[in-house]
């Protein structure tokens, strides 16, 4: 029998949005690819739905820091694509600074002694 998979862990609410804007920063790409992307740059480790992506992009577009539009994909299907705006980097630049302060404060708690 094999090993069962470990489930991925909980993204702290945010991040996902965050990750998706800086997918977004390589130019724009449909929801599939941007779920392919977050995957193998994670080595694995983030699998993210529909469930989760699809909405995680929904506001991305109505805070206006992402916009999409309708165009035919390599394999010759209709998709949405979706680019990210001048917002959207500030926000990502806001996140990513949230995110670095919460990763060394976290980090000194775990070397505490």
């Amino acid at each position: 029998m094999g090993k069962k998979p470990t489930p991925p862990p909980d993204l702290v609410p945010g991040t996902l949005e965050m990750l998706i804007l800086k997918t977004l920063t390589r130019g724009p790409m449909h929801g599939y690819g941007i779920a392919q992307k977050l995957e193998q740059l994670s080595e694995g480790v983030l699998q993210v739905g529909e469930g989760s992506l699809y909405p995680a992009l929904q506001r991305l577009l109505l805070n206006e820091w992402a916009e999409a539009e309708w165009a035919v994909t390599e394999n010759n299907r209709r998709a949405r694509y979706y680019r990210i705006t001048a917002a959207g980097r500030r926000r990502l630049a806001q996140e990513r600074a949230g995110y670095d302060r919460m990763s060394v404060a976290i980090a000194r708690i775990m070397e505490a002694v």
